[in-house]
């Protein structure tokens, strides 16, 4: 049965406050569901070796972290946060499992080396055919490769900024991602990491900008994210890691962080 808004307000006051055990279990039971929504909607074909319930055992621990270490005092909206957790948790569980062939792991990895090698001498992204042209390889294949990167190096939002996972100065990049209503007086180094990562979302490319925001605030697919821009889902998974690696660069430029 389903928990009232009042229950599971409830539930977090006597979890966090006063860390019930049994009210962590209502919340996890309550917020099962994420888990086969996002496990449905990341993954539309498992990979060989694997099967659904895999993804769904890796899901619920990135639920049950998302219940562990979310602190309702900051505007971020628990659903949000939950699913960029279980996304994360099961991309991280693709990975371990090593489901790209070495092969194609070379082919992403001389695909990245063209794109750093021809953003600088065209002063801006290459396109797919530049990219085909630059690697000998097909447009089809190119496409192909780039979905393959965006499924292989989703940026896992479970990554903190700053600080240490234990300690109290450590911010999410979920949370600065999604926090816009955040208030100006919390924390210093939370608050003056969040204007860094604004700053380094405002420097992206117009297109790379709505597909951070709808990728990460509004959740959707880079499917779904291809059919509001008009463009292939290849091209939005080129878009993602494109703006992803340009955070990266600002955020180490910056000093600030150590980012996996």
């Amino acid at each position: 049965m389903a928990l009232t808004q009042d229950h599971v307000q409830r539930a977090w006051i006597e979890y966090k406050v006063y860390k019930d055990p049994q009210a962590r279990v209502e919340l996890i039971n309550h917020y099962s569901y994420l888990v086969k929504i996002t496990a449905g909607r990341l993954v539309t074909n498992v990979p060989n070796g694997l099967d659904r319930e895999d993804l769904i055992s890796a899901g619920v621990i990135g639920l049950i972290k998302s219940i562990d270490q979310y602190d309702p005092s900051r505007d971020v909206k628990f659903e949000t946060y939950a699913i960029a957790l279980v996304r994360g948790a099961i991309l991280e569980m693709l990975r371990d499992e090593d489901w790209v062939p070495r092969s194609i792991r070379e082919k992403l990895k001389a695909l990245e080396r063209a794109q750093q090698a021809l953003e600088p001498k065209f002063g801006r992204p290459a396109s797919v055919r530049e990219l085909a042209d630059y690697l000998g390889m097909t447009a089809e294949e190119i496409n192909d490769l780039l979905v393959r990167m965006g499924r292989t190096t989703v940026f896992s939002l479970d990554d903190t900024i700053g600080g240490s996972m234990d300690g109290d100065d450590h911010v999410h990049f979920i949370e600065m991602i999604v926090d816009e209503e955040a208030s100006p007086s919390g924390e210093l180094e939370g608050k003056d990491l969040r204007r860094m990562l604004t700053a380094g979302v405002d420097r992206l490319p117009e297109r790379e900008r709505l597909v951070i925001a709808l990728y990460y605030y509004e959740g959707l697919t880079f499917k779904e994210i291809g059919k509001v821009l008009g463009v292939s889902e290849s091209r939005v998974y080129q878009l993602h890691t494109q703006a992803m690696g340009r955070l990266r660069s600002f955020l180490r430029e910056q000093g600030a962080v150590q980012v996996a």
